[in-house]
């Protein structure tokens, strides 16, 4: 068991990781420490516990791509519920902090809640991971059964779905199936790189409200 240790004295370097061995127990210990505090990230796989400390690209990153999500679903004038940050548990099993994550189809599973059980109730529809420090493993997710999971990666987005307890890689979103949403995603990445994020998600909308 970890001893009692004071959270002004867990101090990662911006873009480490570390990873420790720990029970489930260790690791609900370390998160109650922590309390509120977004640093660093924690992860718990079996017998492992895993401390990230994201570099400011990571949270630009996943700024753009949650508001290309939501830009899209707002002009398809789809219902959603969107959270982040979250913790998504399974005693004993998994400890794990998307990035960004969309209930899209499942929306009314969890809109208004302020906790989910995870061990009952629909997981994301839709998660989005930023892996800049080789914290992010999609196959993370097989446990909760998320149908599909954007792991943005070496710059550019690779999409996954869920088929047969396990994650394909895909060309398309099945929530967006008649939208290139890849190209849009470097699109827009192209342009916050030459100008902001502001631009790219302006021009994005317009691009769209066109369509």
């Amino acid at each position: 068991m970890f001893a009692v240790i004071s959270p002004e004295k867990i101090e990662i370097p911006p873009g480490s990781v570390f990873q420790i061995p720990g029970s489930w127990d260790d690791y609900e210990t370390l998160s109650q420490q922590l309390g509120d505090r977004s640093i660093p990230r924690l992860k718990y796989r079996s017998g492992e516990i895993w401390l990230m400390s994201p570099l400011p690209e990571h949270a630009r990153n996943v700024h753009i791509i949650a508001n290309v999500v939501t830009t899209i679903l707002d002009n398809l004038e789809k219902e959603y519920e969107a959270f982040t940050p979250v913790t998504m548990k399974l005693p004993q099993r998994s400890g794990i902090e998307p990035d960004y994550c969309f209930y899209i189809d499942n929306w009314q599973a969890a809109s208004g809640k302020k906790r989910i059980n995870w061990e009952v109730e629909p997981a994301p529809d839709l998660v989005i991971e930023i892996d800049i420090t080789s914290y992010t493993d999609v196959n993370d997710y097989l446990v909760y059964k998320v149908p599909e999971v954007w792991l943005f990666k070496s710059n550019q987005v690779t999409i996954y779905h869920l088929q047969n307890n396990s994650y394909q890689v895909s060309n398309f979103s099945r929530y967006f199936p008649d939208i290139d949403v890849l190209n849009l995603i470097a699109d827009c990445f192209k342009v916050a790189e030459a100008r902001n994020t502001s631009t790219a998600i302006r021009q994005l909308r317009k691009k769209l409200t066109k369509n």
